[in-house]
């Protein structure tokens, strides 16, 4: 009989040992990763998410005023389309007249078989009102013509009128894509933003909303909840009845919510609050930020007064009404109420008086 003998233990080598190596490498990583030591996201510190935070919010104003730009023009859109429907049913109306008339016309004169008036007066039995019946003849035909012209004159502008719905229905079709799209992109944007924030505890999520671009840093004034006092060195008067009007509104309105798109009385975003504010004083303004700024004359820093309206950031994005000792109330973004804000705390882009 053969004899059993314990086989000897190989070294590893080639394809065999490159196999193995691979495996006990591919056992650590599921190792590691299951102790959640592995590469996972770094954790970002209170400050680096108030920073994107900030970004976001930003970016999402400017697509909020787009918005508010696109709604605007479709509303304009919509009036006149509405406008020109009017119109077009009111000149149809008036084309039926003028047809009724012009039938009436057409079936007397098949009834008398068709003679031309005059010749009809002609063999009238009653010649004595020859004339005065040529005279009616003719005037009848003076007017049948005219009817006639303005059956022409009329399919003629209701067309033109026609042409004119289609242009402003295509306007307005385009005007509502782009509000589609500017809402899809302010709510992915806060939504992300809001990803962000959920992240934090609570208390640091209250120092992102206290601290970041919507609040106060550089304010003394601010105890943190948006419902700030007067200025530290007391209320400027304004230059104006109507300036102070709308500084009046803008104060009664803090501690009111950020909506984008809103213009009150309850809630606004940043064009919202001033443009309603100045509506409360008697004076109509654009509707978003990069309009408003070219309302009114341009003053610089140096030289703002109560009810200015100041800009904010490159685009023009962000807007407030200066209220004095350089600070301005404005309705910040959605973790932020409308609220007493010093100017310095955004980069500032320009001023406009509107009175």
């Amino acid at each position: 009989m053969a004899a059993h003998r314990k086989p000897r233990n190989r070294p590893l080598g080639g394809s065999t040992a490159r196999t193995a190596a691979t495996l006990a490498l591919a056992g650590a990583a599921t190792a590691t990763a299951f102790d959640g030591t592995g590469h996972a996201e770094p954790q970002r510190t209170p400050d680096q998410v108030r920073a994107e935070v900030d970004e976001l919010y930003q970016e999402a104003e400017a697509a909020t005023e787009k918005y508010n730009g696109a709604k605007e023009k479709a509303d304009a859109a919509q009036r006149r389309l509405r406008s020109l429907q009017d119109e077009a049913a009111r000149r149809e109306d008036r084309l039926d007249s003028a047809r009724d008339a012009l039938g009436t016309v057409a079936a007397a004169q098949y009834r008398n078989g068709g003679l031309d008036p005059a010749l009809q007066l002609a063999l009238s039995a009653d010649p004595d009102q020859y004339l005065e019946g040529a005279e009616f003849a003719e005037r009848a035909g003076d007017r049948q013509s005219a009817a006639v012209t303005r059956v022409r004159d009329q399919l003629r502008e209701i067309e033109r009128l026609r042409g004119a719905a289609r242009i402003e229905l295509a306007s307005l079709r385009s005007r509502q894509a782009e509000l589609k799209r500017s809402k899809r992109t302010i709510n992915e944007k806060l939504g992300t933003a809001r990803q962000l924030l959920d992240r934090l505890s609570p208390p640091e999520q209250a120092g992102v909303t206290t601290e970041g671009t919507g609040g106060n840093r550089a304010s003394r004034a601010d105890p943190g909840d948006g419902r700030t006092a007067l200025p530290v060195a007391g209320p400027v008067a304004a230059p104006g009845p109507r300036a102070a009007a709308a500084v009046a509104y803008a104060y009664q309105k803090i501690g009111s919510p950020y909506v984008w798109g809103a213009t009150g009385p309850n809630a606004f975003d940043c064009s919202g609050l001033v443009q309603a504010a100045y509506r409360s004083a008697g004076v109509a303004l654009p509707r978003t930020t990069y309009a408003q700024i070219s309302t009114g004359r341009r003053v610089s820093r140096s030289e703002l007064l109560p009810g200015d309206l100041v800009f904010f950031y490159s685009g023009i994005s962000h807007v407030g009404i200066y209220v004095g000792n350089g600070q301005m109330i404005h309705a910040p973004n959605p973790s932020a109420p409308v609220r007493l804000a010093p100017v310095g705390q955004m980069p500032f882009a320009g001023a406009t008086r509107v009175v």
